[in-house]
């Protein structure tokens, strides 16, 4: 009786006890399929057999979903619907065999060995190793990257044979074959790091400075990473390894041509983007041509090198920058001629550059002069005070403005363009243009230091006034957490200039990380913002009281002596400007997406205009302030110059026109007017840029029409599809992209009663509501002799712009930009009547 009790217990355990699946290392005569895997020893990283499309061999993160895939054994090769089978043979090869036994991939491994085994490490790292040796790899997956650099993995260039290695994209998303993108090092001049799409240079990280490559701004890579770049007279390589080892992070080259590092957060249980690049249009390669400079923070983002001229000034007017900049004075090739140093910037493509590592500084300008082809020069190495020479050729190509970091280096110019070489007379008339400059930047001063002094005094008593209201808990007042400047402080580093994500109306924005490890977003409030106490008040109040999926969630405000600060939950994809307007990130817009952006967009409005306890308009709605979250789902922010309407109340007029160019409505421009229907004419312009993938204020076919001009001619003339951004591909549904054509058009009217409202625009985006036929819109060019041309005042950036009446002066950062326009227009400008 007992024999048998034991006999029922062995059956129940072996029939309720799990299989083990996982194994810890192979060796011949084992093999792995199905759904058995290979596991690292602390179980970060498995390896197995997994579907996409087609069934591969792969290496992924353990226990992440979704499925994060690091490395693929097979990639051009699939087995289909087949089953593979991964073996080890006795001299120490891989091999996969499809389910006719037939081997599909090889590791091709020339060392025989006796024992090998399979072993899968805890850098993601899968190894062939001899059982009696097992530090000495006799092959390794690090030696064949994917799309994918794990820490500890190296990028190879041979300097003999030409050889290297890469990181190669997959074709899509879903199809891990070897796509169109490359990331490797290039061994022309000074090796440098590159994207390649084709064989064609798209991108470039830059040459290694000694800390990082020279095109990489962000300072917050030290902290987290140890870069190598190591040199010799054989071979060049570059990885990196992790200096905190409890950090998950991965770098990779997506089917679109990004790289993207990632970390991954234990708090949200995910993959946080940490750095992309191409970061911005300045990131395309060459994107000025020779000799030119990008700076995104400028308008026009290009600008010739000082003592540089554009090569066709026509096609530089026309924002077409190819031809790049010549030299204004040719060079008189010798002693004579002189350097111009730069910094901030990002060094110049290094393909056509030599560099010796024994040179110092001095000595390097010197046999720069002794080459009539030398055009620049810069120290190799920037540590410990620069060390080593680095030489460049006759034109300087791919060069940008950095956010941070940057290095010193050096431009050869012709002596006229040197400073200190202008001659007695100017030296005397450059000290007295200085001596009644300076007099008058004091009286400016002055006058400046005083009326700030007011204003301060004005706000801190707004914002008592304001602080004393909320703590009285009065019924119309707010409940708000209020944070301490010192926890603000700790979360941005201090207000780190590598925390700063941007700069609007406000002030600057930066991002901050809390003790619990919420990530917020600053905003804080500039002493030369052209907002104050009273808009930081009205966001405050506003925000606060408002509570909708697509409008941005403010988590409390930070009140100091003069200082202002707004916390906001932190969008991780930024904002849809940066995408939409992005010649590599526009394509990860793909239709459904932008559709989805336009119709949250829509019933954010739609909660403002009709649904709220209040009715709010924004007056400043564009592209940069719809911020867009993990999930794409777009949030309408910055409301420092909303206004709040009351039941009666349809419109609104005010002498002091808000708002930014290209967005305005013609109404609020030109008199001053503003009503939901301004909001919706913003609306309509944010509608049509999502469908084209271009800007408004920027777009101009052949010389007349803007984007709105532009999308009626190819309505009229039944030709809408073609106002669709190409980069959108075949995602689009033809429907719902004359659908949004038609509303955006309708919504850009002249007169705000052709314009639907909210309700309206929801409707006829669901399809629920018939379209009519638009008329032309706004400011199309029959309009443009008239006053509604007048709101277009000289804007260098993205910034919101104030109209000033006229009693008011007008500032220096307009008046540097006059030269562009019209003498009638820049005298109607300086009498105030535009």
């Amino acid at each position: 009786m007992e024999s048998f009790k034991v006999l029922v217990l062995c059956t129940l355990l072996f029939h309720f006890t799990p299989s083990i699946n996982t194994l810890q290392k192979i060796a011949p005569g084992q093999s792995i399929k199905g759904d058995e895997t290979l596991v690292s020893p602390s179980e970060t990283f498995e390896a197995g057999f997994l579907s996409l499309r087609d069934q591969y061999f792969g290496i992924w993160y353990k226990g992440l979903s979704p499925r994060t895939v690091v490395w693929i054994a097979n990639r051009d090769a699939p087995l289909g619907n087949s089953s593979g089978v991964l073996n080890v043979t006795d001299g120490g090869n891989i091999v996969i065999l499809d389910g006719t036994g037939f081997a599909v991939w090889s590791s091709n491994t020339t060392i025989i060995v006796k024992k090998p085994l399979l072993k899968l490490l805890d850098n993601g790292n899968l190894v062939v190793v001899e059982e009696n040796n097992p530090e000495k790899f006799l092959w390794q997956s690090f030696d064949l990257p994917g799309d994918t650099l794990l820490p500890g993995m190296k990028l190879r260039s041979n300097l003999v044979s030409g050889d290297y290695t890469s990181l190669i994209s997959w074709r899509d998303t879903q199809d891990p074959s070897s796509g169109l993108y490359s990331y490797h090092i290039d061994t022309k001049g000074l090796p440098q790091v590159v994207i390649t799409k084709g064989g064609v240079l798209l991108f470039r990280p830059g040459s290694w400075n000694g800390n990082i490559l020279s095109g990489i701004a962000s300072k917050n890579l030290y902290k987290s990473f140890n870069f190598s770049f190591e040199l010799t007279d054989k071979e060049v390589s570059y990885g990196y390894e992790l200096l905190n080892q409890s950090i998950v992070s991965r770098y990779m080259l997506t089917s679109t041509g990004l790289v993207e590092r990632f970390i991954f957060r234990d708090q949200v249980k995910g993959w946080q983007l940490f750095l992309a690049g191409p970061a911005d249009q300045c990131d395309n390669y060459a994107i000025c041509g020779a000799n030119g400079n990008c700076d995104v923070t400028n308008s026009p983002t290009c600008e010739c090198l000082k003592g540089f001229i554009p090569k066709s000034q026509a096609k530089w007017n026309s924002q077409i920058w190819s031809d790049g900049c010549v030299r204004r004075v040719d060079l008189a090739c010798g002693k004579s001629d002189g350097f111009l140093k730069f910094t901030g910037l990002k060094l110049p493509d290094t393909s056509t550059s030599w560099f010796d590592k024994s040179l110092n500084l001095e000595e390097c300008e010197k046999l720069c002069l002794k080459n009539c082809s030398c055009a620049a020069y810069a120290n190799l190495d920037v540590r410990n005070g620069g060390s080593g020479c680095l030489l460049w050729f006759n034109n300087l190509v791919d060069m940008r403005k950095l956010t941070s970091g940057g290095q010193d280096f050096y431009i050869r110019v012709a002596a006229s363009e040197l400073d200190h070489n202008n001659g007695v007379k100017k030296k005397l008339a450059g000290i007295l243009v200085g001596c009644a400059m300076f007099i008058l930047t004091l009286i400016g001063l002055v006058v400046i230091i005083l009326r700030r002094k007011k204003l301060k005094k004005e706000g801190r008593n707004q914002i008592i006034n304001w602080k004393n209201h909320t703590d009285n808990k009065d019924k119309e007042g707010i409940d708000i957490p209020i944070f301490d400047l010192s926890t603000i402080a700790n979360a941005t580093s201090n207000f780190s200039i590598s925390n700063k994500l941007g700069e609007g109306g406000f002030g600057p924005v930066y991002k901050g990380t809390l003790k619990n490890g919420k990530e917020v977003a600053v905003k804080r409030l500039s002493d030369n913002s052209g907002q104050g106490p009273k808009e930081f008040i009205n966001e405050v109040e506003l925000i606060a009281n408002l509570q909708h999926r697509n409008l941005v969630k403010l988590l409390g405000c930070c009140i100091h002596d003069d200082e202002r600060l707004l916390i906001y939950e932190f969008m991780i994809n930024r904002s849809l400007d940066y995408f939409l307007f992005d010649e590599n990130k526009r394509s990860l817009l793909h239709w459904p997406q932008r559709f989805q952006i336009i119709c949250g967009i829509a019933r954010g409005l739609l909660y403002l205009h009709e649904d709220s306890r209040l009715r709010i308009i924004h007056r400043d709605l564009k592209t940069s302030n719809i911020l867009l979250d993990e999930n794409m789902n777009p949030k309408i922010s910055d409301f420092g110059i909303a206004r709040i309407f009351g039941e009666d109340e349809a419109e609104g007029k005010t002498k002091r026109i808000v708002g930014t160019h290209g967005y305005i409505s013609p109404e609020y421009a030109t008199r001053g007017f503003f009503s939901v229907k301004s909001d919706v004419f913003s609306f309509g312009v944010i509608v049509l840029e999502i469908v084209s993938g271009r800007k408004n204020r920027d777009f101009l076919h052949h010389s007349d029409l803007d984007l709105l001009g532009h999308a009626w001619r190819l309505w009229g003339e039944e030709r809408p599809l073609e106002l669709l951004d190409e980069s959108v591909g075949d995602t689009s549904t033809v429907s719902e992209v004359v659908r949004c054509i038609n509303m955006g058009l309708l919504c850009v009217q002249e007169r705000p009663d052709d314009r639907p409202d909210m309700s309206g625009a929801v409707l006829m985006l669901n399809g629920e509501k018939p379209l009519s036929r638009p008329k032309e819109p706004a400011f199309y060019p029959h309009q443009f002799g008239s006053s509604s041309r007048n709101c277009e005042l000289p804007s260098t950036n993205e910034m919101s712009i104030t109209l000033l009446d006229a009693s008011t002066l007008i500032t220096f950062n307009y008046i540097q930009s006059f030269e562009e326009y019209e003498p009638k227009q820049k005298e109607r400008i300086m009498r105030g009547s535009d």
